[in-house]
């Protein structure tokens, strides 16, 4: 009986500290992440402002003044700045999206869906189901992570022309379904790929369930579910 206690024990010290490290790993994962995100645009648009501020310097000190150069510059820097306000508001809005932060997560989700819908070639089905009221802060955004690398993961993988994600809530439980028809995948192969761990340990800290259905060339299909959320 002692014996079969610490065995349990054991066996929940272990899901912890394997739950914490998948944490931390996605953690590391998405500021990685991050950092390249600013390297690629914010990164190579400031490098171009300085170029053009060192060159606009030079110009000031040569005589006669090439005036139509340094308006050239000066419009230049002016855009390219702007171009970075916006890369700078963009990276931001997906760290925090407004609208998670003031209308709740089923409208950040639908919104989701529409952007991902009109940036890409994918169609994509939204459906709403049951009453929509608000989940505590820090529960939004881990579901909406979880959602967002559902579309992440489909977009770069599933070679899919159409998702599905159905958003379903009753007084006990919310469920996420999301569908591609694209290539397929094994999940117990692919298991292990950083996006599914991500979403596994976000799951996990919510006591939710995640199950993944796919087989090669027809498509895949995750389910999610959340009971008893605050």
């Amino acid at each position: 009986m002692l014996g079969n206690q610490q065995k349990i024990q054991q066996l929940e010290t272990e899901k912890q500290e394997a739950l914490l490290k998948a944490v931390l790993e996605t953690q590391e994962f998405e500021r990685g992440r991050l950092a390249q995100d600013l390297h690629d645009s914010v990164g190579q648009v400031l490098s171009a402002i300085k170029l053009n501020v060192r060159q606009l310097d030079k110009l000031s000190n040569v005589e006669p003044v090439n005036l139509p150069r340094q308006q050239e510059l000066l419009k230049t820097t002016h855009e390219l700045t702007e171009d970075c306000i916006s890369e700078i508001r963009n990276i931001i809005r997906n760290i925090l999206p407004p609208v998670l932060r003031d209308f709740g997560l089923a409208s950040a989700i639908k919104d989701l869906a529409e952007k991902v819908q009109n940036s890409t070639d994918i169609s994509v089905i939204y459906h709403q189901e049951g009453e929509d009221f608000r989940f505590r802060k820090e529960n939004e955004m881990l579901i909406y992570r979880v959602v967002q690398e559902l579309f992440n993961n489909a977009i770069k993988h599933s070679q899919g022309s159409q998702f599905k994600l159905d958003y379903l809530r009753n007084p006990d439980a919310l469920s996420i379904i999301f569908e591609d028809n694209g290539i397929g995948f094994d999940p117990d192969q692919t298991g292990a790929g950083l996006g599914l761990k991500g979403m596994q340990s976000r799951v996990q800290l919510l006591k939710g369930d995640l199950k993944v259905y796919s087989k090669q060339n027809q498509g895949s299909r995750t389910e999610v579910i959340f009971r008893n959320l605050e």
